[in-house]
């Protein structure tokens, strides 16, 4: 059945709420095409539909539609993340088959018991594989009839989207992503939010009290364990929000056997929030597992990533391997980065050397980040050795780290390049110097640019040798100027759109014919203007920008369906102009 709601149809799920649900992974409540595209395009009236509603059929059967209500779309639909959910993490990550087989035994078994704690938390230090370890979980429970996996968020500061660091994001996307399985859940989820649409914006205990508990409430009895995942707590950008967060999670009280999977590195600030406590959590600290298990887990990770890698073992041996997992000290990200710094020679003899490069750089180390630094270290002077790249080259690529440490979404080759006004080849080149610490995409035009791990940017921020050291400052200071460039250019013109009229509606998709360079310019300049250390002399040059181009720019938020964030932007811009007006006075 298809219902009409003004200029939206909207196929027509019926639940009874009055009968015990069962659970239905594959069950969309509606076409996910459907509500991506409409999201500003269209209004509903919340109380028309419930009228409808209750017209169609009083007292019986509720209608999931009421996900599409303008209330849903306003409140979750900007907050929704899809690219922090585990079906949208690289296919290739997660734990290799026969690695960490106890502890994802142990972790299950505690998250699809009807008793217990209602948190899971799975706390290590940087580098014990604890995204692999959680979204091999959800592989797993996503998997498993007997749980239902209700949504996931794997928080993030290495992918270059900022977006992955708001906790702010993180209920409205578990929330979204349950519903768009559940109907009973989601016509209950649209209730709360007809009564107060701006919920997304509210607190950590508004967000969870609203769009968890109280519609969790009105659903009848499970068939199964609901669970909720959220990776990385520590890669949030926001310690206060974090933490009131997790408060808010432990204050989660369901008569529906809800359990939430969290991880994160022992951080201090986390510690002292109830999730230490045994009452509400289930506490698993990966540097407490057993030795002889974490190190046979990374022997099979070495052994079968070599052995995959080579056709001929007979440059490397078994006690290679043994040392490589000695070591490791239990830590995988440096098992990792030393195979991606070993493998990236094509030769056996190349391969050879590296392997002992890295060994004797290791048996150097004595602290307990040291053995990832020393690893990073030699990368990074292998990289600028002055027999492979002159001066110019190194500082390149210093300039291209700095950039992708502090970009503020993913960036493409093309896009980069078209910023910071460098020649794509020469971009890619500079990429191709730091393979085991940088992904790099296969095309220019792919926006997946970011370092492989969090660690690196802790290293190279912080604990790294002066003379390889980069400060953010750097990186902001150069994409500010570049963004501002951007925007000066021809092309951010009248009518961008390429609308006929100015009574046409937005295109419902993003015009392909506006670069990306051009949109990462348009909500960025003015984040990167307020963390750049010459940003109080720019406030002159931000004022002839945008004497010219002021609409042009709006269009481009309006076309992006961004222009709520219209207003922020122009207020860091005004104090950057203040800043300018008070360098200028006393200079």
């Amino acid at each position: 059945m298809v219902l009409c709601i003004g200029d939206l149809m909207v196929e027509q799920h019926i639940v009874n709420s009055n009968s015990n649900f069962n659970f239905n992974p594959g069950g969309n409540i509606i076409n996910n095409d459907l509500v991506n595209n409409n999201v500003n395009n269209y209004h509903v009236d919340p109380e028309a539909t419930f009228n409808a509603i209750g017209t169609i059929e009083k007292g019986g059967p509720l209608l999931a539609l009421l996900l599409v209500t303008n209330s849903y779309l306003t409140a979750l639909g900007q907050h929704h993340l899809p690219g922090a959910v585990f079906e949208a993490q690289p296919a290739n990550a997660g734990c290799m088959v026969g690695t960490r087989v106890q502890l994802l035994k142990q972790v299950l078994k505690l998250l699809t018991a009807r008793t217990g704690p209602h948190i899971v938390w799975i706390a290590g230090m940087t580098g014990t594989g604890k995204t692999s370890i959680a979204l091999t979980l959800c592989r797993m429970l996503s998997d498993d009839d007997a749980v239902f996996l209700g949504g996931s968020f794997f928080c993030s500061r290495s992918t270059g989207t900022v977006e992955r660091t708001d906790v702010q994001r993180i209920v409205p996307t578990l929330v979204t992503a349950f519903a768009r399985q559940l109907p009973v859940y989601a016509s209950c989820l649209a209730r709360q939010l007809a009564e107060q649409p701006d919920v997304a914006h509210w607190s950590a205990h508004n967000q969870v009290n609203r769009l968890l508990t109280l519609p969790i409430a009105e659903i009848g009895g499970p068939d199964g364990q609901i669970v909720f995942v959220i990776d990385a707590l520590d890669g949030c950008g926001d310690q206060g929000k974090l933490v009131e967060l997790v408060d808010a999670l432990a204050d989660f009280k369901s008569m529906l056997p809800v359990k939430f999977l969290l991880t994160s590195r022992p951080e201090m600030y986390i510690r002292r929030t109830p999730i230490s406590d045994p009452g509400f959590s289930s506490v698993l600290r990966l540097h407490t597992i057993e030795h002889a298990q974490v190190t046979a887990d990374l022997h099979l990770y070495i052994e079968e990533t070599l052995a995959r890698a080579s056709r001929s073992t007979t440059w490397y041996t078994q006690f290679d391997i043994e040392v490589l997992v000695q070591q490791s000290c239990g830590l995988f990200i440096f098992a990792s980065t030393v195979l991606k710094y070993v493998l990236d020679r094509a030769n056996n003899e190349g391969r050879r050397d590296r392997l002992r490069k890295a060994t004797q750089a290791v048996a150097r180390a004595t602290a307990t980040t040291a053995p990832l630094d020393q690893i990073y270290e030699l990368v990074l002077t292998e990289a600028s050795r002055p027999d492979k790249v002159d001066s110019d080259e190194l500082d390149e690529t210093r300039r291209v780290l700095a950039c992708i440490l502090t970009a503020r979404a993913s960036l493409s080759i093309q896009a980069l390049a078209d910023l910071i006004e460098i020649d794509p080849a020469s971009l890619r080149g500079a990429l191709e110097r730091l393979p085991s610490i940088v992904h790099i995409p296969n095309n220019n035009t792919n926006p997946s640019i970011r370092t492989l791990h969090a660690s690196f940017e802790n290293y190279i921020f912080g604990r790294a040798a002066s003379r390889i050291r980069i400060t953010p400052a750097s990186g902001h200071d150069i994409f500010s100027r570049g963004c501002l460039r951007r925007l000066g250019r021809d092309d951010l013109r009248f009518n961008i759109s390429r609308s006929r009229s100015s009574f046409e509606p937005n295109p419902d998709n993003l015009p392909d014919w506006i670069p990306s360079s051009l949109l990462y310019a348009c909500l960025h300049w003015a984040h990167h203007l307020d963390a750049a250390s010459d940003g109080p002399t720019r406030g002159e040059e931000v004022g002839r920008v945008f004497q010219q181009k002021l609409l042009f720019w709006l269009e481009v938020l309006s076309v992006t369906k961004t222009l709520s964030v219209a207003s922020g932007l122009l207020r860091v811009a005004a104090f950057v102009a203040s800043e300018f007006l008070n360098h200028v006075n006393t200079h």
